[in-house]
């Protein structure tokens, strides 16, 4: 940690509502008094909203803390300058959130400490425990398995509690019939590649190249061995999910506002310790990140433990019917658009937007922000002079 502290400019560090920001705050709070803190809220969004939980961290470990509490009509006011900086499309809707996040951080700091990475490396995501489980088997497992249909049926959704653990069990019941290599792609991903190739027109399929997905694909999932080790899943989740979203997010975002992020669990050290111990160390039938949340447990509030896991997303469901809605009906995602542009079968796009204002949306709000993203980078670096009316 202390390397990671070395500056002569102000230093901060973001604090969200989870494990792994809080350790770092805590860990460098012991040498640097009244450290700078920033939390993200959402003031309209209570689903979303956490910021409590940092501030119980904030006070017991004294930092000198700021929250942001934000309204949908603020992050559609930050919408299009986070896009216009975006020199490549990037996916991940709390791509947002860091931006604005960076923004105000950097009114306090010139270079902040992130808790990246520390998922990664211990397992601490939901598809580290539904993979976990899956390996263990089991009469739970076998039961969620037999109720597909019924988990197919219901309603799902990220933007509620009941919602989203509906669209859980049935990607856990999907996986338990892959392979191992299937099964990680599918779990790490927020469609399926019948259902992404399906988006595009079909001159856009004959000149997509397959061969050089499939090996990038095998690139990526070369370290997965069925009945392997699970640290060989964290492994990929390294690979994959650290280079070609987490940190490109953070560092666009960040240094879009001259902002310097630190990843102290990304510490060579901290990596070669954490690929050194065995999976039991890190998940078990109940916990996830195990020697990361034992390690603190007397040194973090206690409110912190025993909560379910959100990530650092945006509320986009509720945001993209309503703010977005003129922006994907009228403008990025109209037929004529599409059309002109070439890309996308716009059958298949228009079937996304109906989901989108159906009673049972699933994950389909994160596709759409992907084909926004795209969408917006291409008319902008691309498609120069096509109408957008």
């Amino acid at each position: 940690m202390k390397r990671r502290l070395i500056a002569d400019v102000p230093l901060g560090a973001f604090l969200s509502c989870g494990i792994d920001s809080s350790v770092i705050v805590a860990l460098a709070s012991k040498h640097t008094p009244h450290l700078n803190t920033v939390s993200v809220g959402y003031k309209d969004e209570p689903f979303f909203d956490e910021t409590r939980y940092a501030n119980l961290v904030a006070k017991q470990f004294k930092t000198n803390h700021t929250v942001f509490s934000l309204t949908n009509d603020e992050l559609y006011e930050h919408l299009f300058d986070m896009l216009d900086y975006t020199d490549e499309p990037v996916a991940d809707s709390s791509a947002l959130a860091v931006y604005i996040l960076s923004k105000r951080t950097r009114k306090k700091a010139t270079v902040a400490l992130s808790g990246d990475g520390a998922d990664e490396l211990f397992a601490g995501y939901n598809k580290h425990r539904g993979e976990y489980r899956i390996r263990q088997g089991g009469a739970s497992a076998s039961l969620v398995k037999a109720l597909n249909p019924l988990w197919n049926a219901l309603p799902k959704s990220r933007n509620s509690a009941l919602g989203n653990r509906v669209r859980q069990l049935q990607k856990f019941a999907e996986g338990m019939e892959m392979n191992a290599k299937d099964r990680y792609w599918r779990f790490a991903t927020f469609t399926g590649e019948s259902d992404a190739r399906s988006l595009l027109n079909s001159t856009s399929r004959q000149a997509a190249s397959e061969q050089e997905y499939q090996e990038r694909k095998t690139e990526i999932l070369q370290y997965l061995q069925e009945g392997g080790d699970f640290n060989e899943f964290l492994y990929s989740d390294v690979n994959l999910v650290l280079p070609n979203d987490m940190l490109t997010k953070v560092d666009l975002m960040s240094m879009a506002h001259g902002l310097e992020v630190r990843v102290p669990f990304l510490d060579y050290t901290v990596v070669e310790f954490a690929f050194s111990l065995p999976a039991e160390y890190k998940i078990d039938g109940k916990l996830k990140k195990k020697i990361v949340q034992d390690a603190f447990r007397d040194v973090l509030p206690k409110e912190l433990y025993n909560r379910p896991k959100h990530g650092f997303e945006v509320p986009l469901l509720t945001w993209m019917r309503n703010e977005l809605q003129n922006l994907i009906q009228n403008d990025l995602l109209k037929d004529s658009f599409l059309q002109e542009q070439g890309i996308f079968d716009v059958n298949e796009v228009r079937k996304l937007k109906e989901k989108l204002f159906s009673n049972n949306p699933e994950d389909v709000h994160a596709r759409i922000w992907g084909l926004l993203v795209f969408q917006y980078w291409w008319r902008k670096w691309v498609g120069k002079g096509k109408s957008n009316q």
